[in-house]
C-alpha cells in the first residue's frame, strides 16, 4: 500500500505538499478521481479521492478515516548520536519499522558529535513511516545533555540505562514488564561517563545488559527497541 503524508489533514488541509504531489503525479501517474491513502503521522489513515492532480499541488476529499488502535505500552529510546550520522538514520528507520513512540537524542560527556540537524532525521522518519505502512511517526527531540533529558522522563516510566558491569548482569528482557512505559538510555561510542552513571543512579535508572556482545551505539538502540516490542507481543 502506497502512503502519502499530510500532518494537518484533520485541521482541514486537504492537499499534498509539492514533494508528495510530484511523487503522486509524476512517479505514480495518479489522476483526478484516483483513490489514494494519506496518513497524518498521528495514528490516522485516510482514504481520499483526488480532486486536482498537478505536480505542484494535489487536492483531495476524504472518503474514509480510521485510526490505528492505541497500544498498551510506550517505548522511548534515548540515544547519543554517533559521529557518523548515517548510523543514526539507519537506527531511526529500523526503530520505526519495528515500533517506537519516541526517540530522544542527547549529547553525552564522551560524544564525538556535538551537533545534530533534526530536519534531516525527520525526513528519514517520514519516509520510514510510509514505507513500513505505519500511521504514526514517533516524537523526535534533542536535549543538550544527559541530565536535562533524564529530568524530562515521566515518573511512571521504567527507566533503564544500557550499561552493565560484572556485578550487574540483569538483561533488559528480564527487567522490563509487558504493557508498560519504558525509556532506555544508550550511550555514545565512548560510553557513559562516571558522572553520568552517578546521575542515572540519582534519577533511579536500572542498569541493564543487552547481551554478551559489545554493541555499536545504533545496534544497542535497535536491540533495546526490538526487545521491548518482543515482550509486548
Amino acid at each position: 500500500m502506497q502512503l502519502f503524508y499530510q500532518p494537518d489533514i484533520l485541521a482541514g488541509v486537504l492537499e499534498l505538499n509539492k514533494e508528495e504531489s510530484l511523487h503522486c503525479v509524476k512517479v505514480l501517474r495518479h489522476q483526478v478521481g484516483d483513490q489514494i491513502n494519506v496518513v497524518d503521522g498521528r495514528g490516522s489513515l485516510f482514504e481520499v479521492r483526488l480532486t486536482e492532480a498537478k505536480t505542484k499541488k494535489c487536492t483531495f476529499k476524504i472518503i474514509n478515516h480510521k485510526r490505528d488502535p492505541e497500544k498498551s505500552y510506550y517505548i522511548q529510546i534515548a540515544i547519543a548520536p554517533t559521529k557518523n550520522i548515517e548510523r543514526m538514520e539507519w537506527f531511526v528507520e529500523k526503530a520505526i519499522e519495528i515500533g517506537v513512540n519516541e526517540i530522544s537524542f542527547f549529547f553525552g560527556k564522551h560524544s564525538e558529535r556535538r551537533q545534530l540537524k533534526l530536519e534531516r532525521i525527520e525526513r528519514k522518519a517520514i519516509s520510514a513511516m510510509k514505507q513500513s505502512e505505519r500511521y504514526a511517526m514517533p516524537t523526535i527531540n534533542l536535549y543538550d545533555d544527559f541530565e536535562t533529558l533524564a529530568k524530562h522522563i515521566p515518573a511512571n516510566f521504567f527507566r533503564f540505562i544500557a550499561h552493565v558491569d560484572k556485578n550487574n548482569p540483569l538483561h533488559l528482557i528480564d527487567a522490563a514488564i509487558p504493557n508498560d512505559k519504558y525509556c532506555v538510555f544508550i550511550g555514545p561510542e565512548g560510553d557513559f561517563s562516571e558522572q553520568e552513571l552517578k546521575l542515572a543512579a540519582k534519577h533511579k535508572f536500572t542498569k541493564v545488559s543487552l547481551g554478551k556482545s559489545r554493541l555499536r551505539t545504533e545496534t544497542a538502540a535497535f536491540v533495546a527497541c526490538h526487545t521491548l516490542n518482543l515482550i509486548n507481543l
